[in-house]
């Protein structure tokens, strides 16, 4: 890799999970693809991704069937055309992660030409449409990714590098398009640039924002606080799923015990042991994941207890393990043998159902700027995502978006030069401890007041504080040097505040939103859409 404080491709990946490396990979037959890696380049959310993603392969099954069942998640915010392109180019585009060499298990009897593939059922489906790599299908997805692009002559993954801000031009109509961005070499420390024809934010989403979450420490919104900044509309940044199994733990705050579990039959339980989800749903433990997650929540306050508990040890030890074995293993390592007892668990912040607006080729507001995954806002996720869906997305946007990129290439140019990062007037700090304070702050009251339950008084108290924090943060990143951690919590403040903006902006309760001052739900509910350009 050069040492030059400038790199110049046709496309620029910011992100290193599956929307990004996919999209890297469909281009870069025809275009040169640097993708930039926050940490090693496996560290992100597809990585731990257990359950599986989900496409319509079994015959029994339909892509009409695909589409309803996700609609009844969103609560009546997903938007149709988008839920049917996903769900309709689903099989394909999984497909072609099965051409890749993505080792999806299989049925035992494969005795015909044509192999089946073992479904699972996850909450809110209504058929087994859930292809899985044991549980750790993530990972499968990830490791066949990576190691595809490593070996492709065009693309270069550079590891521990963030993406500082998008440097766009805007012409004499007013209108905006991306040229490049400015990046953070962690392992020089120094700001570097990049001159590219079309730029993907592939980022991920924001869940680091709350004290508890299953996602690794890369989750910190840069996608979203980038195209913010850009000039970027974003849209239902209320909506923050909250995973209702995370393991309760000291030595594994962030592990994530897969919905497949529920799928496959364990119970939630009360400290006592009985059961408690037939008080809440008629589904029980297959119910959407914002009413599974609000009756965990709803159980521990009304006890006042520490955590709930996940039994499947009803099940034999063998199915058990065969269908478990990383999350078995996982938990042996901690004293815990869920074959024999329950688990403890709470819920954790998961998944961010909005982020930047984009159509159905995955384009923003800015020229040549492109969202796809977690970052994005499709229209597919409404007010809550339903299982699976996250990586299906991931890969059809990759799809769409890559077709666009290479159908605009040829008519696509450079800009002639991005204006160098100007360090003169900042020192190195030597008050790290300002950054961190603050990180801890912001994570905490977020948890508290823009959690799983909100209030308006909530909500106002959360905007008071992020907006101290950011007046400090700004303050800082003007006077010192750069580093990750004021990177991230700079992008993590600005997306926190876009969270509490839409969430005061909805005066209902639906899906992933509640709040105890506005408990129904109003008609013709839409997206809460914030714009950048215009003062609210």
């Amino acid at each position: 890799m050069s040492e030059n404080r400038e790199h110049l491709c046709d496309v620029l990946v910011v992100g290193s999970g599956a929307a990004g490396l996919s999209l890297a990979l469909r281009v870069a037959k025809h275009a040169k693809v640097i993708v930039l890696s926050k940490g090693p380049r496996s560290e992100g959310a597809t990585f731990y991704a257990q359950g599986g993603i989900a496409a319509v392969f079994d015959e029994s099954d339909s892509v009409e069937s695909h589409v309803e069942d996700t609609l009844i998640a969103g609560a009546g915010l997903c938007e149709q055309e988008s839920v049917e392109f996903i769900a309709k180019n689903g099989k394909k585009c999984v497909q072609w992660l099965i051409d890749g060499g993505v080792p999806f298990d299989r049925e035992d009897d494969d005795s015909d030409d044509k192999p089946r593939y073992h479904l699972t059922r996850e909450g809110g489906h209504s058929h087994r449409r859930i292809l899985h790599a044991a549980d750790a299908t993530g990972m499968a997805m990830q490791t066949s990714l990576q190691d595809n692009a490593h070996n492709h002559p065009n693309i270069e993954i550079f590891e521990r590098y963030n993406a500082l801000d998008l440097v766009t031009n805007t012409n004499d109509a007013g209108d905006k398009k991306v040229v490049g961005a400015y990046i953070w070499n962690r392992n020089l420390e120094r700001v570097e640039t990049v001159r590219a024809k079309f730029v993907i934010l592939a980022t991920g989403g924001a869940s680091k924002v709350y004290q508890y979450t299953s996602n690794p420490d890369v989750s910190s919104g840069d996608g979203i606080a980038m195209a913010w900044r850009a000039g970027c509309r974003v849209a239902n940044m209320e909506f923050n799923q909250f995973h209702p199994t995370c393991l309760f733990h000291p030595e594994a705050r962030n592990f994530l015990l897969t919905e497949a579990l529920r799928g496959e039959g364990a119970y939630l339980r009360r400290p006592d042991g009985s059961r408690f989800m037939p008080d809440f749903d008629s589904r029980e433990e297959l119910a959407p994941r914002d009413i599974v997650a609000r009756a965990i929540d709803f159980e521990m306050k009304r006890l006042g207890a520490d955590c709930m508990y996940l039994d499947i040890s009803h099940k034999p030890v063998e199915f058990i393990e065969k269908h478990f074995p990383t999350i078995h293993s996982r938990l042996l390592d901690l004293g815990i043998d869920m074959t024999k007892e329950p688990i403890p668990i709470v819920p954790a912040a998961h998944y961010t159902c909005g982020g930047v607006m984009v159509d159905q080729n995955g384009s923003t507001d800015i020229a040549n700027l492109y969202a796809i995954g977690e970052v994005s806002y499709t229209g597919l996720h409404g007010a809550n995502r339903m299982a699976s869906n996250s990586l299906l997305e991931c890969v059809v946007y990759a799809w769409s978006a890559a077709k666009d990129v290479l159908r605009n290439l040829d008519n696509a140019d450079y800009v002639d030069e991005i204006p160098a990062w100007d360090e003169s007037q900042v020192t190195n700090s030597d008050e790290e401890v300002i950054i961190q304070h603050n990180w801890h702050e912001l994570r905490l009251f977020m948890w508290d007041y823009m959690g799983i339950v909100r209030t308006d008084k909530r909500l106002e108290r959360a905007m008071r504080r992020i907006q101290l924090l950011q007046q400090e943060t700004h303050d800082y990143y003007s006077n010192f040097r750069v580093s990750n951690n004021l990177l991230e919590l700079r992008n993590l403040l600005q997306v926190a505040e876009l969270m509490v903006r839409c969430a005061m902006q909805r005066k209902e309760s639906r899906g992933l939103h509640y709040t105890l001052d506005y408990p129904g739900q109003i008609e013709n509910s839409g997206p809460t859409i914030l714009d950048p350009n215009r003062s609210e």
